[in-house]
């Protein structure tokens, strides 16, 4: 079975090798027919601590690595404007 993998932001690096990435998904709601965004905040390992707050990165799946952590990012796909 293969591992998730999602796209999203980062919206905080405070942590050490850790970066909290906020992913977004459109679905349409089933009774009224409306397009809803949801968002949902994720935590993932960022070994070298490369990532910055509002780069879009990829992260996949992996085993538990702490209480609230069970992603990884996979890399970097746009940087943020400094």
């Amino acid at each position: 079975m293969p591992k998730k993998e999602l796209v999203g932001r980062v919206v905080s690096d405070k942590m050490d090798k850790t970066v909290v990435v906020e992913v977004t998904r459109t679905y349409e709601h089933p009774l009224y027919h409306k397009t809803v965004r949801a968002r949902k905040k994720y935590k993932a390992h960022d070994e070298h601590n490369a990532c910055r707050v509002g780069d879009l990165v990829r992260i996949l799946e992996s085993r538990p690595l702490s209480r609230e952590k069970r992603w990884i990012v996979t890399e970097i796909i746009e940087r943020a404007e400094q």
